[in-house]
């Protein structure tokens, strides 16, 4: 209970320093459209990266890959299976730093680490994420 009523008081303050929060908003969406992140799939012939904006920044296909895709039905199919993979795996890695990223603004802010875990979500809607 006294856990529940400090992290009220610490939302409390910060609602009050409305700058404070809107620069800590700004630091966070910059540190999240600047971090990269990768996810490889078939031995590192497709990697995929995404921004800590969740947004695909890039898709690098191995030349001997990308020729094999044409090559019949099952081999397109592969494909589309490694691709998946590997922006499946980039895209939990980018949520992965935008937690961490979340929870040190959260902490720098005074907030309780588990609040500043609740508010991965919610603080990352709010910035654009």
């Amino acid at each position: 209970m006294f856990d529940q009523m400090r992290a009220m008081g610490a939302i409390a303050s910060l609602m009050k320093d409305r700058e404070k929060l809107a620069d800590a908003a700004e630091r966070v969406k910059t540190r999240l459209e600047d971090a990269r992140v990768e996810g490889v799939a078939g031995g590192g012939a497709i990697r995929v990266t995404v921004a800590g904006t969740m947004r695909v920044a890039g898709v690098h296909i191995e030349p001997a890959m990308a020729a094999a895709f044409s090559a019949d039905e099952q081999s397109r199919l592969m494909a589309q299976e490694l691709i998946a993979e590997a922006t499946n795996e980039a895209m939990a890695r980018a949520q992965a730093v935008a937690r961490e990223t979340i929870a040190e603004e959260a902490k720098a802010l005074g907030l309780p680490e588990e609040l500043g875990a609740q508010l991965g979500g919610s603080f990352g809607s709010a910035i654009g994420l």
